[in-house]
């Protein structure tokens, strides 16, 4: 099935962005496990499953649609510090909510409603799953302090 040109373009930018989120995920994943945070590890690497069951939705879309993918992932710096990693994955979480939103509206100006209602789905992952708890994280940092958060990490 042919899909408009500038959709498939569009799933194609989707499925980089993805595809950093999913490796970015991964780097910090493994960090928290290096520095003894067995819960943000875990956290992260089922975020990172996540990621890499995004962009295999949308990868299946841009081949149904006869489009060749990219699977080149945006370029993207880890972070060092637990809270540099949070707050680089919750600035990620924004960004693909940002273009998850405007191609959403672009599948519904070329009519591509399966598309939307792919991207809608995960829309509302990325936004009441990964980017709340990103945020709520980030929150109690704020609230009871680094060390008292960092070592309400370490323990499974």
């Amino acid at each position: 099935m042919q899909g408009h040109t500038a959709v498939i373009d569009c799933l194609k930018e989707l499925l980089r962005g993805e595809l950093a989120a999913r490796d970015q995920y991964f780097i910090h994943s493994r960090q928290y496990e290096d520095q003894g945070f067995v819960r943000l590890y875990e956290r992260l690497n089922h975020e990172m499953q996540e990621e890499t069951e995004h962009a295999d939705t949308i990868l299946r879309r841009i081949l149904m649609l006869e489009g060749k993918p990219n699977m080149r992932p945006h370029a993207f710096t880890p972070g060092e510090s637990v809270q540099e990693m949070l707050r680089k994955d919750l600035d990620t979480e924004y960004s693909v909510r940002k273009h998850l939103k405007s191609a959403i509206a672009l599948c519904e100006s070329h009519h591509d409603y399966v598309s939307r209602d792919l991207l809608l789905t995960q829309l509302r992952d990325t936004e009441e799953d990964h980017a709340y708890w990103l945020e709520k994280q980030i929150g109690l940092i704020d609230k009871v302090g680094l060390q008292n958060y960092l070592q309400s990490q370490t323990g499974s």
